[in-house]
């Protein structure tokens, strides 16, 4: 057991001291703070003064309507008459004087007609904005030309009153559904990053020390079993020393602006109220999927050769984890449909799709219990599998197709004993 402590302190010390870990865990160190604060970070670099929309009015009735509806729903927006001509409004825009210009008239109908002028077209929302009212302008005009009472014409036009209902008790309204959303979206995202980037950390760091022919006087001290088993948990603490760091410095930054981000951020994610139980779900479902995920990338890194190889390697572990990923994002949609039910309960998904569940629906616990127990046991499957692989593989440094290096891995292993 000695053996054991000592490969994993020196595997633990080793990580947490590479540029690797300090530059990768600075970076989402200032993500976590750009993504709180990006409300402040938006008003820094945006123009306070109000785009200007210079308007030449040849209906003398439009430019009241328009003015009104523009701006009420455009707070960045000022509708301004222009008493000179076309060309003049036109030099005003190119000279910077204005954001556009818009020339109002009527057709021949009585209807309105409009030309917008800008420098670059790819302002869409705001010509849009502006087509938007013009349309609700013209119907006005049309349901007075055709005598019809407007106040009628409105009710129809107004939207049916419909109401949703749950008859479970136990059901989650919409409000808490939607804030669930974020606070799963971004636990399945960051138990993504982390298992891609450990996993394969493990499986590189097998095949390096095996190029280097490290193994064999590591394999000499301590059985590969201890080797294996010492180097995931390791990396493991590596993984949760990141997290817990990122997840400091995160709450540290909400507590002292928690009353400027309420109805912005914390509203959006959901961090406002986010149940105890979905967050000690979380961390188990991280803990498991990554046990899981680590042991076959221990297990794949150990039949290759070369550190070169070790990406090619871990390509199906890898594959796993994108499929569980999109099957996540697919069910933040239709988390009550048979698939992502079903996934649930695949334990290369559960980590992530049964997460989504727990944190969107009212899952019964007996599901819950079964899905980690299926969980669970397939690792322990994969534990005693990837230790017999990896006991055989880390001494074979031939690079044959990888499911015969496993069973050529398996063979090794039994004449070892």
């Amino acid at each position: 057991m000695n053996k054991f402590w000592i490969i994993f302190a020196h595997t633990y010390l080793n990580k947490i001291k590479s540029r690797t870990f300090i530059i990768t865990t600075a970076l989402f160190v200032l993500l976590v703070i750009g993504s709180v604060n990006i409300q402040n970070i938006v008003a820094l670099f945006s123009d306070e003064s109000k785009n200007q929309i210079a308007v030449i009015d040849q209906t003398e009735g439009l430019l009241a309507p328009l003015k009104l509806g523009i701006e009420n729903v455009n707070e960045d927006v000022e509708i301004v008459a222009y008493d000179g001509t076309e060309e003049d409004v036109k030099t005003a825009v190119q000279d910077g004087e204005y954001e556009a210009a818009l020339t109002l008239s009527l057709n021949d109908e009585g209807l309105p007609d409009a030309t917008y002028f800008t420098n670059d077209i790819a302002n869409t929302g705001l010509q849009q904005a502006i087509q938007e009212q013009l349309q609700q302008i013209k119907v006005g005009i049309a349901i007075e030309q055709a005598g019809f009472d407007e106040a009628l014409v409105l009710s129809i036009n107004e939207a049916v009153s419909f109401h949703t209902v749950a008859l479970d008790e136990n059901a989650k309204t919409l409000e808490e559904m939607f804030q669930a959303q974020g606070v799963v979206y971004i636990m399945v995202f960051l138990m993504y990053i982390v298992v891609i980037m450990y996993g394969t950390m493990i499986a590189t760091d097998v095949a390096t020390e095996k190029s280097s022919r490290v193994m064999e006087l590591l394999i000499s001290s301590a059985s590969p079993v201890t080797h294996m088993f010492a180097k995931i948990i390791g990396i493991a603490l590596v993984g949760l020393t990141q997290i817990g760091i990122i997840v400091a410095v995160a709450v540290g930054v909400i507590s002292s602006q928690k009353d400027e981000l309420v109805g912005g951020f914390l509203d959006v994610f959901g961090f406002l109220d986010t149940p105890t139980s979905l967050i000690v779900y979380g961390i188990l479902f991280f803990l498991l999927g990554y046990l899981l995920y680590a042991t076959l990338a221990a297990m794949l890194g150990s039949l290759v050769s070369r550190s070169e190889e070790a990406n090619q390697a871990v390509t199906p572990l890898m594959m796993l984890i994108v499929i569980a990923f999109l099957i996540a994002m697919f069910g933040l949609t239709m988390p009550d449909s048979s698939f992502i039910t079903v996934t649930s309960f695949i334990p290369f998904f559960t980590p992530m799709v049964m997460l989504l569940r727990v944190g969107m629906l009212d899952v019964p616990f007996w599901e819950i219990a079964m899905s980690i127990g299926i969980l669970i046991a397939t690792i322990i499957i994969l534990g005693l599998l990837g230790a017999r692989v990896y006991k055989g593989g880390v001494l074979m440094y031939s690079s044959a197709n990888p499911l015969k290096s496993m069973m050529k891995a398996i063979q090794l292993s039994k004449k070892e004993k």
